[in-house]
């Protein structure tokens, strides 16, 4: 290997906190990683990891190495592509994170229009309900709904989904529709279960500015949004969903929207990525692609503060 590549397993190794995790995301065996680490050290007289049996972690040299390494291996990604025809200059692997819902009903159906553009990407789509580890994963960037907890990951605002109150016309049927606010004790909801830690969501509206919470009757709890649909569509309850996620139900009258001068907050959405320095350019255009593609579907950043906490249901 030459001395970028040796630079790659060392981050590789670095980021995911082991040797079998860099080699699954390098494809190489394991004792290729290990021999690149050992032959970097040689290189560099220094010992740049520490070795467990259950964690490898970077010694105050590798830490120091760090960042310069991640810096050195996208200039040189760059610069190669650079000088790549124009059809091809933008290339490479590239891991993404979005949620279910989005990956179904936005990304994947606009996909054929990402490689017209970028033939040469390697896209790696993942999709779930749960906020991924980036660096512990190997993800180059994920989209996030909702508040974002305190972390070292770095945000693109895009935007924020309008979120609206429905329910299903036999769920209304049989318990009649809300007015107000203050009928909700007299109903029964779908709950939201965190993906991350199992919680309930409570029901939010907006009142004077502020955040208004109540702890709704339920019979069902949901930790996915297919479900959370599901549900709603069986005439389970109501629910509070991204307005984008119902369209198509809406519009065939399979669900109606209730309450509408009673909305919760807006959820905003955001691109993350690990780092801040030297994004290469197959990142920046997917985030780029994935900005344009979501415009239609988003409304403008609001001043709106969040609250701590907001569920994120995309």
């Amino acid at each position: 290997m030459d001395r970028i590549d040796l630079l790659k397993v060392f981050l590789s190794v670095a980021e995911t906190g082991s040797f079998t995790r860099a080699a699954d995301r390098l494809a190489l065996p394991r004792a290729a990683i290990s021999t690149a680490v050992q032959q970097l050290e040689a290189r560099l007289g220094s010992r740049l990891l520490h070795r467990t049996t259950r964690r490898v972690s970077l010694t105050p040299d590798g830490e120091a190495l760090l960042e310069r390494a991640r810096s050195l291996v996208i200039d040189m990604e760059d610069i190669e592509q650079q000088f790549l025809p124009a059809h091809s200059n933008v290339s490479g692997r590239l891991k993404v994170d979005v949620p279910s819902r989005i990956a179904r009903l936005l990304i994947a159906p606009a996909l054929p229009d990402f490689f017209a553009r970028f033939p040469a990407i390697e896209l790696e789509l993942g999709s779930s309900d749960r906020a991924v580890d980036l660096v512990l994963e190997g993800v180059d960037c994920a989209l996030r709904v909702g508040p974002l907890a305190s972390s070292s990951l770095v945000a693109r605002p895009l935007g924020h989904f309008t979120l609206i109150n429905c329910a299903s016309p036999a769920y209304l049927a049989r318990h009649g529709t809300p007015q107000t606010p203050a009928d909700l004790p007299e109903h029964i909801a779908v709950n939201y279960a965190s993906p991350t830690n199992g919680r309930a969501a409570p029901w939010e509206w907006q009142r004077d500015g502020e955040t208004a919470t109540l702890r709704m009757r339920s019979q069902v709890a949901a930790n996915n949004a297919e479900t959370y649909i599901a549900c709603a569509l069986a005439g389970l309850g109501l629910i509070q969903i991204p307005a984008y996620d119902v369209r198509e139900h809406l519009a065939a009258g399979e669900l109606v929207e209730v309450l509408p001068e009673a909305r919760a907050e807006p959820l905003p959405v955001q691109l993350v990525y690990p780092h801040r320095r030297n994004l290469s350019r197959r990142m920046q255009a997917f985030a780029g692609w994935l900005e344009t593609l979501l415009a239609g579907s988003l409304d403008k950043p609001v001043s709106a503060r969040s609250s701590p906490g907001r569920k994120a249901r995309s």
